[in-house]
């Protein structure tokens, strides 16, 4: 269970032992202590921040009641600190040029940029050169499925779509831009996006619910002259296929021949489907709440089944329902690998899991598309490649299951190293099926980084 985080700032009299008696008060609410931090050291009292680890609101307003009677102590503040990572949005355009001076500023604007315009306007592929266009990314949602809160709205949703693009930026030096559309009219937000791709290098679309994430893809990737991915498809498969090569490997189970369960069918869980289908060479007995979602199951080589069936023959079982807690633990069979894949909270916990049986157990705070989609897009711009096709897809597969370190399933999350390794595995499958539109040579795949183009 996700535990509730805050800071409770508190003026402590400066007389012996108050800190302890605070912190005692604390621990026996039975709540956990976080980071201390002093923020004002004076002569009568000091100012100091406290971090708490809470099970629930209840127990929240507990601490909170029992530390306020304490006769040295007052609570300042009450803060939460994922609130405050968040305030002003997470992501802004910052100037790649320095304008201070005046002969800058007719360089990079009136009148040196005609020059520019017109060179591109005579040969677009300038743009490439001299815009931000090829290492731009549109983030794209609707807001009709964001994590496991399903349909909140495009808005709601933005806080995601910064975090997307500020993980690009940071780890692979792609701006990622969002997009949020108001409207569920799945022809509509394909012609938006059509009419606002020359904005970018790639569309990466977000959060949208099935099946009409389906039909967008789909019709996008045929449409545009740029590379098109659903991240909620295809980088949540490739980093559940590098855990699952890891997990097999730490298991002793042949992924090849192993019995694997979907349980639900949506964007992830079909996706999942069909590269495992395409890797091992054997299809995944499937699951969902909805008839549609198991024929389109079926229509990609899945085995319809049925949650009892899976939990009871399945060697794996990876669940994307989005519903908290579905699996219980008297359903898990030993020696069960369970991906429980839905966040902010899984189907079942890989602590209870691991208690019930099971020989490995993830959730999607581990197993998650971070891993993925920062490599995918760097090396799809890097060879500007015109699509992302399953030789990309099993090469960013196995880039992230080499990178993890020995006896772990997975990679550090901002783990540049694996970032970086990724990056050239999709620009090479790229460049060896023919998508590549741009060389790439041996310094390039000798580089240590993946910040700036190595042409730069």
């Amino acid at each position: 269970m996700e535990r509730i985080v805050r800071t409770l700032r508190c003026k402590n009299a400066n007389i012996p032992g108050t800190l302890g008696k605070l912190a005692s008060t604390i621990g026996k609410v039975g709540v956990d202590i976080g980071n201390i931090t002093t923020v004002h050291l004076g002569p009568n009292y000091t100012i100091r921040d406290i971090d708490v680890y809470a099970e629930n609101d209840e127990q929240l307003t507990q601490v909170i009641n029992e530390v306020s009677k304490l006769k040295e102590v007052s609570v300042l503040q009450v803060r939460d600190a994922v609130l405050e990572f968040h305030k002003n949005g997470k992501i802004k355009m910052i100037n790649t040029v320095p304008i201070n001076s005046l002969d800058t500023l007719r360089k990079i604007y009136t009148p040196g940029v005609a020059q520019v315009c017109k060179l591109i306007e005579s040969q677009p592929s300038w743009k490439d050169t001299y815009t931000v266009i090829p290492y731009s990314v549109a983030i794209v949602t609707d807001g009709s499925r964001i994590l496991g809160l399903g349909d909140i709205g495009p808005v709601a949703g933005m806080p995601v779509m910064e975090g997307k693009a500020a993980l690009l930026q940071q780890l692979v030096g792609v701006s990622g831009i969002p997009i949020l559309v108001n409207t569920k009219d799945s022809d509509e937000i394909v012609e938006t996006v059509k009419h606002i791709a020359p904005t970018f290098g790639g569309i990466q679309l977000e959060d949208i619910a099935p099946p009409r994430c389906f039909y967008i893809e789909d019709r996008l990737a045929g449409e545009l002259n740029i590379p098109v991915m659903h991240d909620d498809q295809k980088g949540t498969a490739v980093v559940t296929l590098a855990a699952l090569i890891n997990a097999c490997k730490l298991t002793n189970v042949a992924l090849q021949e192993a019995k694997v369960g979907l349980i639900g069918l949506g964007a992830a869980g079909l996706s999942i489907g069909k590269l495992l289908f395409r890797y091992t060479g054997n299809p995944a007995m499937g699951t969902a709440r909805t008839e549609a979602s198991i024929k389109r199951h079926a229509e990609a080589g899945g085995i319809p089944s049925n949650f009892d069936e899976i939990m009871q023959k399945a060697d794996i079982v990876i669940a994307t329902t989005g519903v908290r807690g579905m699996i219980d633990s008297s359903r898990v069979r030993q020696g069960q690998i369970i991906f429980a894949l839905s966040n902010p909270y899984p189907e079942i916990t890989p602590e209870a899991a691991r208690a019930a049986g099971a020989i490995l157990a993830a959730d999607g705070r581990s197993v998650n598309n971070l891993l993925g989609f920062p490599g995918i897009w760097r090396g799809t711009l890097d060879a500007k490649a015109r699509k992302i096709d399953y030789e990309m897809l099993k090469a960013a597969s196995l880039a992230i299951a080499g990178a993890a370190a020995e006896g772990e399933l997975v990679p550090s999350a901002i783990d540049t190293k694996m970032h970086l390794a990724v990056t050239h595995a999709v620009a090479r499958a790229a460049v060896e099926s023919g998508l590549a539109q741009r060389q790439l040579d041996d310094d390039y795949f000798a580089s240590s980084d993946c910040k700036e183009p190595p042409w730069a």
